[in-house]
């Protein structure tokens, strides 16, 4: 859950408030340690301040008794069409591998890429042999890196969850796996924000039909960790003319920016049918690892200092809901991301 972007409010106060309010891990996003490394001045390299910050955080979270599941996003990786750009991307992982051991995780969450066409290729053996090779730099590292893929819903070719387990099987190595984002199952399959009525045509019969899928072929094993999130439904359809319309950008990404939620917060018009698809992972899969309140909201670049108590709050409140939407209960991890 994000409690907040890195310059509105501070990591120290977010990270207190995610564990009075009952977190145990927190996701951390790279602009958070970006914003404390260029807070630190020009005394030292850039990347000393990078593994200054890891170091800061990872003590902010000792104070807290909070775990670090994972580092994110490592974007816009995957299928480039410039191969030297792929080769500094390739270098810069291995930097990551330093900030992720500092922070005691080891696992680093790949989303899919979203770069325009002109930029990325729509060869999958490319993205594979890109994965694999990622991946195996991983199993190199003592103990091994592990990486969790995600298709984002506004993927530029891999949009879909049935896409990225593709991947994962292809990529076939045992620390690659994938991470299921209720927002991003829904967002594509079932929601549409430019339709007036924020639905794909066959919305319904196309999740069942997703949903059995995921059932019959999914081995839980390789799911590092699962997002649970819900998003609002838009009063008007998000089009050119929208105060959210950006142009160029895919509509379902200007969506997840602005209109994500928790989950069972219908009272803030949450309408994604997230709960049909946590039920599918956690209790027809039988998932029992972490469980991450994920969130991007216009409400976080409020600079009341109100808002990371507000946003950890409502983010257990989901959890709690959770838990007792279910008939023998919930026995996983609860995170969030910062």
């Amino acid at each position: 859950m994000s409690l907040g972007r890195a310059w509105v409010h501070e990591m120290p106060e977010k990270l207190r408030q995610a564990a009075h309010a009952g977190f145990q891990g927190i996701e951390v996003f790279y602009e958070d340690l970006d914003y404390l490394a260029r807070s630190y001045g020009d005394k030292r390299t850039y990347e000393e301040n990078l593994l200054a910050a890891a170091a800061e955080i990872r003590s902010l979270c000792d104070l807290y008794r909070l775990t670090v599941i994972n580092l994110q996003p490592f974007g816009f990786y995957g299928g480039l069409l410039d191969r030297e750009e792929h080769r500094r991307r390739i270098q810069e992982v291995k930097f990551w591998f330093r900030l992720v051991r500092i922070m005691k995780t080891d696992l680093i969450h790949i989303p899919s890429n979203f770069l325009p066409k002109e930029k990325v290729s729509d060869d999958l053996d490319l993205l594979v042999r890109d994965l694999t090779e990622i991946a195996d730099l991983g199993l190199q590292e003592k103990p091994p890196i592990r990486f969790a893929f995600e298709s984002l819903c506004w993927g530029t070719y891999v949009d879909t969850w049935e896409q990225s387990w593709d991947i994962v099987v292809k990529v076939d190595r045992p620390n690659f796996g994938c991470c299921l984002d209720t927002f991003n199952i829904a967002g594509r399959v079932w929601a549409d924000p430019t339709s007036p009525t924020g639905k794909t045509a066959n919305a319904d019969a196309d999740l069942r039909a997703s949903l059995d899928r995921m059932r019959t072929t999914v081995d839980i094993n390789r799911v590092f960790f699962i997002q649970l999130v819900d998003a609002e439904r838009m009063q008007s359809p998000l089009i050119e003319g929208h105060p959210w319309h950006v142009e160029g950008q895919p509509a379902r990404m200007s969506w997840s920016r602005n209109a994500r939620l928790f989950a069972y917060e219908v009272d803030r018009n949450g309408y994604l049918p997230v709960i049909d698809i946590a039920k599918v992972i956690l209790k027809d899969l039988r998932y029992k690892g972490w469980v991450s309140m994920e969130l991007f909201s216009r409400t976080m670049v409020d600079s009341h200092p109100s808002v990371p108590a507000s946003h950890a709050r409502r983010g257990i409140a989901s959890w709690e809901k959770l838990k007792a939407n279910f008939d023998d209960g919930v026995s996983h991890q609860i995170s969030g991301r910062l």
